[in-house]
């Protein structure tokens, strides 16, 4: 499958599948930071708090086909909580970030995926992202107590830098392609089952995907 092919807005053109992903995780760990890195390679040392919820969108092109992913930025302030959750309805993918220089934005993890958990689909294709690694002289979360969470939990891992534009195209790129592999084999049996029964295979596009089924394994980065 393709990986990174992509686009930062391009007007016009025929998409085949929307995936929602929502990011969360404590305030001031670098969600908004990994947003803008991802969907227009920018970073901004000034960067306040974000209130409320945003997304923003990009384009990508994986296996031949337009992917539009529209990434929502959930505030992660206490008092917002209640507002935001409503926004993990529908959301097919996950970014579950953590500040590795700060112990307690990783202890909130186990919170954070019960939250998720309990308003997203059940089988929501999730990734651990333990953000800043250029920071690595204030760590204070081992990279070994993050994986043995994810493998235990099911979740893709990777460490990133929205800073230094570590890892952040391969973290969202591998939901992404995560998304895109269910789906396509979820539409294969489909095909497969309206051909036994005679009827068109062809199947509507411009969807977006919203139940999907994970594997019960995956490799950590």
């Amino acid at each position: 499958m393709s990986r990174g092919g992509g686009s930062y807005g391009e007007v016009g053109q025929k998409i085949d599948y929307v995936f929602k992903v929502v990011l969360i995780g404590d305030s001031a760990v670098g969600k908004s930071q990994l947003l803008a890195r991802f969907a227009r390679n920018e970073f901004n040392l000034d960067s306040k708090a974000t209130i409320g919820v945003e997304f923003q969108t990009r384009t990508l092109h994986i296996d031949a086909r337009t992917v539009k992913a529209q990434i929502w930025d959930t505030a992660g302030q206490e008092r917002y909580r209640a507002v935001t959750s409503a926004y993990y309805r529908g959301a097919v993918g996950a970014m579950l970030v953590y500040d590795i220089t700060k112990r307690q934005s990783f202890d909130h993890v186990a919170r954070w995926l019960e939250e998720l958990r309990g308003h997203a689909d059940k089988n929501i294709v999730i990734m651990l992202i333990g953000n800043k690694s250029d920071l690595g002289t204030l760590r204070v979360v081992p990279t070994e107590d993050a994986k043995e969470f994810a493998e235990r939990e099911n979740l893709f891992f990777m460490e990133t830098s929205a800073l230094e534009s570590t890892n952040v195209e391969n973290a969202f790129m591998t939901v992404l392609t995560e998304i895109y592999r269910i789906v396509s084999k979820k539409n294969l049996v489909a095909n497969e089952e309206v051909d036994s029964s005679g009827n068109s295979s062809l199947l509507k596009e411009s969807r977006s995907f919203n139940h999907c089924q994970v594997p019960k394994t995956k490799d950590t980065a």
